[in-house]
């Protein structure tokens, strides 16, 4: 049992690797205060330290890229605040930490929702990634949640889908993926968002909306659209 970020830390130095580390920045990991752990020797280590949110937020604190990502599996989301959401925001520097975070814990706050909306309106290009991996997240683990809700997120997917930084583009389509292959109804609503924002006409809603359209239309065709929601 690990109780201490001591003793967290001390495991992640144990499984230090540089090759690991080397290769985390070929796939657009920000590498800096990383050791290279891997996912699964992440995963065991969260799990020999159990739910503990006292010592996710002193891991959170180091600064350290894996114990951020093990803060994200042992924090308690019935402890999540406001401003710890807000606090851990500003410290976003990795689309993995992002997704990681809003996966494992902030899709799980009752404040999801809101600010999957609200961080679309971030300045930062990972801050901004957060709102729209929220919106991806939420489309592909709550399966009580309505079509209504859904559609709520997309005029922030419109307006933003100008926004040429890659991890932003790229969530906005992850997003727009995601809820479109929820049920059918949200399928054609997506394409049709999709088709919105393919007519704004400059490159990343083109590419945004074009890769978009292509997966869309393609599970359409196949049959391939879940029907979860109403």
């Amino acid at each position: 049992m690990l109780t201490t970020s001591k003793e967290v830390i001390e495991e992640i130095k144990k499984n230090s690797s540089e090759k690991a580390r080397k290769a985390k920045a070929y796939f657009g990991i920000n590498d800096s205060g990383s050791y290279g752990l891997t996912s699964p020797q992440m995963r065991t280590i969260a799990k020999a330290a159990g739910k503990n949110h006292a010592l996710a937020l002193e891991l959170w604190e180091t600064g350290i890229h894996e114990a951020r990502h093990i803060a994200t599996m042992i924090a308690d989301k019935d402890k999540l605040t406001k401003k710890m959401m807000n606090d851990w925001l500003k410290d976003f520097n990795s689309w993995d930490i992002v997704d990681g975070c809003c996966f494992s814990l902030f899709e799980k706050s009752p404040h999801a929702w809101e600010y999957a909306i609200k961080w679309t309106s971030q300045k930062g290009e990972f801050q901004k990634r957060a709102g729209f991996s929220m919106m991806a997240g939420l489309a592909v683990h709550d399966k009580k949640a309505t079509d209504k809700q859904f559609e709520k997120f997309f005029p922030a997917l419109l307006r933003e889908s100008h926004d040429e930084r890659n991890f932003v583009k790229k969530a906005i389509n992850w997003a727009i993926r995601q809820i479109g292959k929820r049920n059918s109804y949200l399928c054609d609503k997506s394409i049709a968002l999709a088709e919105k924002i393919q007519a704004k006409g400059d490159p990343a809603s083109r590419w945004i909306a074009a890769d978009a359209l292509r997966e869309l239309r393609k599970y359409k065709k196949e049959g391939r659209i879940k029907n979860i929601g109403n």
